[in-house]
């Protein structure tokens, strides 16, 4: 498999947290919930359930119970756990990176094109977590309760540029990642597709592996197969033969934008999985040919930035928002097209 792929599939935000649900029997003797749930989860330590249960990531019946809830027959228990973290060596790179924001919990960064966020298959070294490594050790004073790697709430892709949420804290990494999926974040991106988009709209439909190409997605929209995946969209630019768009996700499937719009026949510009490297609109003139050739070696990958990010901070409950200027490439590549579409007009 090539590992470009491989490192892409991995970047899936729905991978990083396990939500378990549990039915207490009727004949269910009154036990404390972290012993509870103890029993039912081999995997997880006493430990992981306080702090999930500290950050309001325990239900019964729907509300936020402590660790010392009793659990009677026929309770409905939920929880929110970050899936543990791979045995790989985090080797501390001194590697440049652009931080819109960090505080003791967290970061935001702004990630650039062409950088795999996570080591792993392919890509040991010269990842975001690399560089994120080498620059908290590098802090003047520790952070308080850092709990000695940099904690992923979600991930982009590899050429996905833009925002992204990093914790810092146990703590901070349960509370943000329950906000991601109780979907309650802020979240939009810029995306160049193939295509006019004749108007505002949603799209809907399963994101799973492709039955056909393990080493991408496909939309499944009927049947079972795939998870539920939400993408609003709104026009921005028309350029006749591409078009600038925001993407609102309501959920975060692995290349969920990259997919929904390839399944609608309008795939991301440059996009070297979903088809978006090709000529998909416009005339086969070697000039025109040129003119998109050149626009596509202005990014590596897919015209996809990751704008908007919000989220309230775990600490303080201060909501929180960040906005990202496209990349020079990205920017450039919307110029070229403006002026070239302009000349036909």
């Amino acid at each position: 498999m090539n590992e470009d792929a491989v490192s892409d599939l991995e970047n899936e935000e729905e991978e990083l947290f396990e939500h378990h649900r549990f039915k207490a029997d009727p004949g269910q003797v009154v036990i404390r919930i972290d012993k509870f749930l103890i029993d039912r989860m081999a995997n997880t330590s006493r430990n992981k359930i306080q702090i999930a249960a500290k950050n309001g990531n325990i239900l019964v019946n729907g509300q936020k119970v402590k660790q010392n809830f009793k659990v009677k027959p026929g309770d409905e228990i939920s929880i929110v756990l970050p899936y543990p973290v791979r045995e790989i060596e985090l080797i501390p790179q001194d590697i440049p990176i652009e931080i819109a924001y960090e505080d003791d919990d967290l970061l935001v960064v702004n990630k650039p094109s062409n950088m795999v966020v996570h080591p792993g298959y392919g890509n040991y070294t010269g990842t975001l977590v690399n560089a994120l490594v080498y620059h908290i050790q590098n802090l003047p004073s520790p952070p308080k309760d850092y709990f000695g790697r940099p904690g992923l709430v979600h991930r982009i892709d590899k050429h996905t540029t833009g925002l992204l949420l990093i914790a810092k804290t146990e703590l901070a990494l349960v509370e943000l990642a329950k906000q991601f999926y109780n979907r309650t974040t802020e979240r939009r991106y810029h995306a160049l597709v193939w295509g006019d988009i004749a108007h505002d709209g949603t799209i809907e439909g399963n994101i799973g592996r492709s039955l056909k190409n393990r080493k991408v997605m496909a939309v499944f929209k009927e049947g079972d197969h795939g998870k539920t995946a939400i993408t609003h969209y709104k026009v921005l630019e028309r350029f006749g033969l591409v078009t600038l768009i925001e993407c609102k996700l309501e959920t975060g499937r692995t290349h969920q934008i990259r997919v929904h719009f390839q399944s609608i026949g309008h795939p991301l510009f440059n996009d070297l999985e979903y088809g978006g490297n090709r000529i998909v609109k416009g005339t086969r003139s070697s000039s025109y040919e040129r003119f998109v050739e050149h626009c596509m070696e202005l990014i590596p990958g897919q015209a996809l930035h990751a704008k908007t990010l919000g989220f309230i901070q775990p600490s303080t409950q201060q909501y929180l928002e960040f906005d990202s200027a496209l990349p020079a490439g990205f920017t450039e590549l919307l110029d070229r097209w403006r002026k070239y579409c302009s000349d036909f007009k």
